[in-house]
């Protein structure tokens, strides 16, 4: 959770596609098409189990869950109650995070997260943390589904990149932190598939930089760009060519 305090709110905030620093990796995937994996197995786990820096974890689409944590709604959590930690330089690929979780996946620092898929999320899917200006995040396709509060939380450094990520029913889809500093994230979202949600993206940080390209609504057609007070410059450039309705 972050406190509550100023901040701007950018709701589908489309910019331009430009280079927003060297550090960020490019990366490619497709526009999802709104399915949802099925479940090889059950997974349960004492403690969160960590991916160490350089390790590839392949969940083989199995569902992951914590055996002694549920969730408490959206109360405020840590590290301890997570399903997977991810250390910086490792990579978690193809799970399934189960529902009822307190929290899903901590990312420490740049991370790699492929093809993973958080079902009714509880507090928060993915949060990252640590790292440095030159880390990057990625999140290559997955999806999250019944996030009532958010679905990706940055309280971290550095980079992140989405790409081809799938949400259903949720209410905020990215927010960087609020009472951190101004830590002057990079952010890339491309080929974003939302339905039933907000698309919002919140962001107090000075010098927060948010690229958004290649979205696909189904729902409430929503607002692109709304600035409130809190920070003073935020990249909040965008084109509607690559805002698509369903």
């Amino acid at each position: 959770m972050v406190s509550a305090v100023p901040f701007v709110v950018l709701v589908l905030a489309m910019t331009a596609a430009v280079p927003l620093g060297t550090s960020i990796l490019v990366q490619s995937a497709a526009m999802p098409d709104g399915s949802w994996p099925t479940s090889q197995g059950d997974v349960y786990f004492a403690a969160p189990y960590t991916v160490k820096s350089g390790e590839v974890f392949d969940g083989k689409m199995k569902t992951y869950q914590r055996s002694n944590v549920k969730c408490r709604g959206a109360t405020e959590s840590a590290w301890q109650n997570a399903v997977f930690v991810v250390e910086n330089g490792g990579t978690l690929k193809n799970a399934i995070i189960g529902a009822d979780q307190m929290e899903g996946v901590h990312c420490e620092g740049g991370c790699n997260i492929i093809n993973v898929w958080w079902d009714a999320v509880c507090e928060d899917a993915l949060s990252i943390k640590g790292g440095s200006e030159s880390s990057v995040t990625t999140v290559i396709g997955g999806g999250a589904r019944l996030a009532a509060d958010k679905v990706v939380q940055h309280n971290g450094y550095g980079s992140l990149i989405i790409e081809g990520f799938y949400v259903e029913s949720y209410g905020t889809f990215y927010r960087s932190c609020s009472d951190c500093g101004n830590k002057g994230v990079k952010v890339i979202i491309r080929n974003l598939f939302a339905v039933n949600g907000r698309v919002r993206l919140l962001t107090q940080n000075d010098g927060d930089e948010i690229t958004v390209e290649g979205i696909k609504i189904k729902g409430k057609k929503v607002e692109v760009c709304s600035v409130g007070t809190g920070a003073l410059r935020i990249s909040c450039k965008y084109s509607l060519s690559t805002v698509t309705y369903v």
